[in-house]
């Protein structure tokens, strides 16, 4: 496996989001408590002025690439938690979102690449493209709530579209919040998310 395909398949792993319980848990957590004492904790997080600096080298490689495209947007930088997070909005910009987000997604893998040839380390960054993130977040957390309804009425499993990690993660969220379990199965592309009955 090259260096960059390491690099890449590092990324995808950035979510731990196989399964939710109503208690919060996820199999991640659950597996890092299993763990014996002598493993290496998690790295330290990256301080505000690393994430600053990955913001902007993202910004400067997002903006290369809107001049390549012949493309108009304006480009915001921000730290949310322990990832820094930019935002391109402009008006024609659908094309890099694509129908379900798969452009913006590969935009995002291409641009944490980026990030890390220059910084040597790996970056948990975001891109967002016209706020295309921020609107799919709202719609998974209600799918996530009224699917946990139906099966809280039901009593029957339900398995939901497939999605990628950031979008399974947020449905496992809200099925957490609702007071259910899900879990996730299936292999990518076509992993989704499976709510579970009380019981």
């Amino acid at each position: 496996m090259s260096h960059g395909e390491n690099v890449l398949a590092d990324s995808e792993q950035e979510l731990p989001e196989e399964t939710s319980g109503a208690d919060g848990q996820d199999a991640a957590a659950l597996s890092e408590d299993a763990g014996s004492a002598s493993e290496p904790d998690e790295p330290d997080l990256p301080s505000v002025a690393e994430l600053e600096n990955e913001g902007d080298i993202a910004a400067d490689y997002v903006e290369g690439l809107l001049d390549v495209a012949d493309l108009d947007g304006d480009i915001d930088m921000d730290v949310e938690g322990d990832r820094a997070v930019v935002s391109v909005v402009g008006a024609t910009l659908d094309e890099l979102v694509g129908d379900r987000g798969e452009v913006l997604d590969a935009l995002q893998e291409l641009t944490r690449l980026a990030v890390h040839r220059q910084t040597g380390g790996r970056t948990r960054l975001m891109l967002d493209i016209g706020g295309y993130r921020a609107r799919r977040r709202a719609d998974l957390s209600e799918l996530g709530a009224s699917a946990a309804e139906e099966v809280r009425r039901t009593g029957e499993a339900k398995a939901l579209g497939a999605m990628n990690a950031f979008e399974r993660k947020i449905v496992h969220d809200a099925v957490a919040a609702a007071g259910l379990r899900s879990e996730s199965e299936g292999i990518d592309p076509n992993r989704r998310v499976v709510i579970l009955p009380v019981g």
